[in-house]
């Protein structure tokens, strides 16, 4: 990769499939961008590169790569293979490109204890995945043909979904009287079955009929 090539992805900015960071000064925290764009659509960790795109390098780049590497291979369950570019910008400075694949063994987490958090890019920013975007990515792996069948509760939700163009779990367990389990394993089932598009959201997800 050449610097060119890395000014070009900086000029891009920030978004589903790019990230800044000045350094790696919180590794801990900048793999769950590492994850989020492997659950996503994967993407390019810049390490060096400000905020607003500024390609201002970091000294000692070979360092804020080593603590990054120990990190994705110490923090990140499964396993996950990333490729690392080095870009010198001068004799003391450089940057480096994380490229993270879109991975076939999502989703990828980090274990907190007995948790495990998973995370996945919403627009600029990652955030943590819900139980049903969990379910949705692992499904996802091997697409196959889903049958399901076509009862009361799924009647109660494209009712709700024609009266207003979205909904969320809260929302379809309340109107359908069912248990949270049973409505999230409904709406995991349509969204895999393409019916409907899971929304990721930083507070409760939605769901919308699928265009």
């Amino acid at each position: 990769m050449t610097l060119q090539e890395v000014k070009n992805l900086a000029l891009k900015g920030e978004g589903l499939k790019i990230e800044f960071k000045k350094k790696a000064a919180f590794p801990e925290k900048i793999v769950r961008e590492v994850i989020a764009l492997a659950n996503t659509q994967g993407g390019d960790l810049l390490i060096g590169v400000d905020d607003d795109g500024t390609v201002s390098g970091q000294r000692f780049i070979e360092e804020e790569i080593f603590v990054m590497e120990k990190a994705i291979r110490e923090l990140i369950f499964p396993a996950l293979e990333v490729e690392v570019f080095t870009i010198k910008l001068n004799e003391k400075k450089g940057v480096a490109v994380f490229r993270i694949p879109l991975s076939q063994f999502r989703p990828h987490y980090l274990k907190d204890g007995e948790k495990r958090q998973a995370f996945i890019r919403v627009e600029d920013r990652s955030i943590k995945a819900s139980r049903e975007v969990w379910e949705v990515l692992k499904k996802s792996r091997t697409p196959k043909d889903t049958v399901f069948r076509y009862g009361q509760k799924e009647e109660i939700l494209m009712k709700a979904l024609g009266e207003k163009s979205q909904i969320t779990l809260t929302e379809f367990s309340k109107i359908a009287k069912i248990p949270k389990f049973l409505a999230s394993k409904t709406l995991v089932k349509l969204v895999v079955a393409n019916v409907l598009t899971l929304h990721p959201q930083e507070s409760e997800d939605f769901f919308t009929l699928k265009e």
